[in-house]
């Protein structure tokens, strides 16, 4: 059986290629904007919390390492996503998947930390970080060697969402909101749905590409995740 996956010859061909200002790809390029805001506002409310020294959010600062590179990670996604649509080719998407790959691992830490063991989460938290990282290092070594496998970070992304749906159905939150969770995942489900249908949704009139649109239901998945961390409360 071959379990290789190798990426897409027409992947880094996306439907709107269209140069604003002088930034080619603008849509795509720019739309990351979206992602700096998201992480920003999440590293500010993990600060304020911090600073306030009351933890109803939070049941201890250890709980928040994951949020913190989380939000760090997607921040960084910003400029990584946009430096690879500004000239699109495997180099560059080096630098979109990986602090992608980091943020899936993240909220897959914090997920465990909330609902099953703060201690399985935390001493969890480094070693998926590592698989992260390693599985996009992976795949650009295998595909510079004539043998690109792209699995480790598809099992990766998709491997730690449907980890993340399995907890939150099979494990309760000790805090309150904690069925926004769904809705993070729902909008990123649309995100990729977007992405999918990228040029289908460019045709209906040349206004938005559907990879431009998963750019921001991406991050409007992060501020949505970001609503529920402020609304909950230790139950």
């Amino acid at each position: 059986m071959n379990w290789r996956i190798a990426q897409d010859p027409a992947y880094h061909l996306f439907a709107d290629s269209r140069t604003f200002l002088g930034v080619d790809n603008a849509a795509n390029a720019l739309s990351n904007i979206a992602f700096f805001v998201a992480g920003a506002l999440g590293l500010f409310f993990l600060w304020r919390e911090r600073a306030a020294g009351g933890f109803s959010r939070f049941a201890s600062a250890d709980e928040m390492r994951a949020y913190w590179i989380l939000f760090g990670t997607i921040a960084l996604t910003a400029f990584g996503s946009a430096y690879y649509h500004l000239a699109p080719d495997d180099a560059r998407l080096v630098w979109d998947r990986l602090p992608m790959s980091l943020g899936f691992m993240a909220l897959l830490s914090a997920t465990i930390t909330d609902r099953v063991s703060i201690k399985a989460g935390l001493r969890l938290m480094v070693p998926l970080l590592l698989a992260g990282a390693v599985s996009v290092i992976y795949w650009r070594w295998s595909a510079l060697r004539g043998a690109e496998n792209l699995l480790p970070y598809v099992v990766v992304q998709y491997g730690s969402i449907a980890a993340i749906l399995a907890i939150v159905i099979l494990f309760r939150s000790r805090y309150t909101h904690g069925t926004y969770i769904f809705g993070v995942l729902a909008l990123y489900a649309a995100a990729k749905a977007a992405e999918a249908l990228d040029a289908q949704i460019y045709a209906l009139g040349a206004i938005v590409s559907g990879h431009t649109l998963k750019h921001l239901l991406a991050a409007l998945a992060v501020c949505w995740l970001l609503r529920m961390l402020k609304l909950r409360r230790l139950q």
